[in-house]
């Protein structure tokens, strides 16, 4: 179970930070798909620094529940972009974004199962030590 986890863990965490390279140096396909959803430039950035700080969480076990959570809600908002605005293919890509945006969402709730512990102990039994 335990390498099942870090497997988990780094491809999440791997799939964020290979595609924060595209954000923040303004990728043509990058520039497009934010501009295409209203966030324009700033957002880029904006979600670009969330992503990685996720990924970063991902990575350390002691938060890696804080960071699936929050990877599994930056791509809510991805797939919703792009089942609602962009498709499912973006700029001839065959759906790969959204795929690794699939991946990742799935990935990252899988983590915070695996993690439940943790945010049980943080969101509901707030007098228990760890």
């Amino acid at each position: 179970m335990k390498y099942i986890h870090w497997f988990l863990r780094i491809v999440v965490a791997g799939i964020l930070l290979q595609t924060l390279y595209f954000k923040f140096t303004g990728h043509p396909e990058s520039v497009y798909i934010f501009e295409q959803s209203g966030l324009g430039a700033q957002g880029r950035v904006i979600i670009g620094v969330v992503e990685l700080i996720a990924a970063i969480l991902i990575l350390i076990p002691r938060y890696t529940a804080f960071g699936a959570m929050m990877g599994a809600g930056l791509m809510v908002g991805a797939l919703g972009l792009h089942l609602t605005k962009l498709g499912v293919v973006v700029k001839d890509d065959g759906g790969l974004l959204f795929t690794l945006a699939l991946v990742v969402f799935v990935g990252s709730l899988i983590l915070a199962y695996l993690n439940r512990k943790v945010l049980y102990l943080f969101f509901v039994d707030k007098g228990a030590t760890t």
